[in-house]
């Protein structure tokens, strides 16, 4: 708010919040189209290669999507050769998910580009700013955690 009490959108923390992750988000999707990826493809690959996580719904928190968003966008990786599905033996509702070769090759192609455009944000900012930003970050998103679960 401004002295006359109107809202300024601009001067919002929260519009200041998503226009920065929006430029850093805008900036490394251009890098990953070069590669076929998106953002969902190269969280999902993250999961299963990086976190370990096998299962379609753990994946699916990790990244910050819904379960048929998941399955949608799992689909699609398969179907480029990215990961594999198998299903439970004793279950057959159970399903893991792996990288393929191709899959990993994507993600080795893909981690300098996500490196190189954390650096290129992070380089604007010295040591000592950088890590206020962190702090100041976390405590934003402080009894957050509820609220997390859904994004």
């Amino acid at each position: 708010m401004d002295q006359t009490g109107r809202y300024r959108l601009h001067a919002s923390l929260g519009y200041q919040l998503s226009l920065t992750s929006r430029l850093q988000e805008r900036r490394f999707d251009d890098q990953l189209k070069a590669l076929a990826l998106t953002r969902i493809t190269w969280c999902i690959l993250l999961a299963v290669a990086n976190e370990g996580l096998p299962h379609p719904s753990a994946i699916a928190a990790f990244v910050g999507i819904d379960r048929t968003a998941a399955s949608r966008a799992l689909r699609q990786m398969e179907a480029a050769g990215l990961i594999r599905r198998n299903c439970g033996r004793d279950d057959r509702r159970t399903t893991t998910v792996g990288l393929t070769p191709r899959g990993e090759d994507m993600l080795a192609r893909a981690t300098p580009l996500a490196r190189e455009n954390a650096a290129h944000f992070e380089a604007k900012l010295n040591e000592q700013d950088l890590a206020d930003l962190h702090r100041l970050l976390a405590r934003l998103r402080a009894g957050e955690d509820a609220a997390l679960k859904h994004l």
